[in-house]
């Protein structure tokens, strides 16, 4: 699969076929996909990298918080 870069979170919503890209990403992380995760943050934009950040703070579970952040870092 060619490598996708600076995509907004609507146009990832679109490629992979979900209706939120930021709780499919969690999803991937907490089912051990580890990777799946890192590289799916990689192909957001800046702007939607801040959104998931946000989005995991207040919408996630509080035990995935530093997990998730040193992965995706």
């Amino acid at each position: 699969m060619a490598r996708r870069y600076s995509r907004t979170a609507a146009q990832q919503c679109r490629f992979y076929e979900v209706d939120n890209i930021f709780e499919y990403m969690v999803e991937t992380y907490i089912n051990g996909n580890h990777s799946t995760l890192r590289r799916l943050y990689h192909e957001l934009n800046k702007e939607a990298r801040k959104d998931f950040i946000g989005f995991l703070l207040v919408e996630c579970s509080p035990q995935y918080h530093t997990e998730i952040l040193q992965e995706i870092v």
